[in-house]
């Protein structure tokens, strides 16, 4: 296995950090969390949909390494027009590219395309997008 050192790119640390973009504030109130019994990574996630369950808005807050932070920013740039069916196909398409498979079709996923070879941060990879569905179920039991 490769160095972590190697994992952590200037490109990968640039996109952990832009997630100030997306602050999870109170105006956003489908809200949904998740964990990573992997690594301990989690995430917490806030939502705001149009009336069709579209996402319009995302905030979050990472308490994950860089890997997590980098996919909750590739997530969060992307999210805005999806549904909870397109995330529930991506997600399913990260885990089986994190299994074997070819990159997933989410937009950005080529900067962090290196973690794939890190099983301790495939739980992290998969935060963002199992929050949303989270917030998404919630969302959908209000209605």
């Amino acid at each position: 296995m490769a160095s972590t050192t190697a994992l952590y790119t200037p490109e990968i640390l640039a996109l952990a950090t832009s997630l100030a973009r997306f602050p999870l504030t109170e105006r956003l109130p489908h809200r949904g969390s998740a964990r990573s019994p992997s690594c301990g990574s989690s995430l917490d996630i806030g939502l705001a949909t149009h009336a069709h369950g579209r996402i319009e808005q995302v905030g979050l807050r990472s308490h994950a390494c860089a890997i997590g932070q980098a996919a909750a920013a590739i997530f969060a740039a992307a999210a805005p027009g999806h549904d909870r069916a397109a995330l529930a196909a991506a997600a399913q398409e990260i885990a089986a590219w994190l299994a074997g498979s070819a990159l997933p079709s989410w937009p950005g996923f080529a900067t962090i395309a290196p973690a794939a070879a890190y099983p301790g941060r495939h739980g992290a990879i998969l935060l963002p997008w199992k929050a949303a569905l989270s917030a998404l179920s919630s969302a959908d039991a209000q209605r």
